[in-house]
């Protein structure tokens, strides 16, 4: 795994999405903020979150898709259950993953962070193979970037979002990142 000037890491298959923009002038990302994701909930290994960074889920393929298929959001990365690492965003450019956010008193957290979606939800453990590769990947970031904490969606929303959940491992995350909060 290697992270090209361009931005894409080398080892993920790379899924361009239009949900995102450029940074800021003179902003760079600071903080690897972890998510989790399921579509439809609770169900992995399907395409709907590709489909739905890409803008190209089908609202009729699932009940729960009629709700969210209008949105346009994204992430840099997503970790699927087997370790598969999936690239949406050049990680220069900000992902819409955020939303209404704040971290130490900044606001908009997608100005200066990376988002990281690990497949799963808040009530079961994620997978060795999952940790293996967020560990892999925030080093090489963390080699490239200014990265200097990590932190849960929880974290930067309180309140409105519970992600990664209670089961993440945050001190093996911290331990093999180099990240604290």
């Amino acid at each position: 795994m290697a992270l090209g000037e361009d931005g894409w890491v080398r080892g993920a298959r790379q899924t361009p999405s239009p949900n995102c923009d450029e940074r800021e002038p003179g902003s760079a990302p600071e903080l690897l903020v972890i998510h989790n994701i399921s579509l439809p909930p609770y169900r992995y290994g399907g395409s709907g979150v590709e489909q739905l960074f890409s803008n190209r889920l089908d609202p009729a393929e699932h009940p729960y898709y009629q709700g969210v298929y209008q949105l346009r959001v994204s992430s840099h990365f997503f970790i699927r259950r087997d370790g598969q690492l999936l690239q949406f965003v050049p990680v220069g450019k900000r992902a819409w993953h955020a939303g209404v956010s704040s971290w130490r008193g900044r606001e908009k957290c997608n100005d200066f962070s990376i988002g990281v979606e690990m497949e799963g939800c808040d009530f079961e453990p994620f997978s060795e193979a999952q940790y293996r590769t967020l560990g892999a990947l925030s080093r090489e970031l963390r080699r490239a970037l200014p990265l200097s904490a990590i932190a849960g969606h929880e974290h930067i929303a309180p309140g409105r979002k519970t992600d990664p959940g209670p089961w993440f491992d945050w001190k093996r995350a911290q331990a093999d990142s180099g990240l604290g909060f």
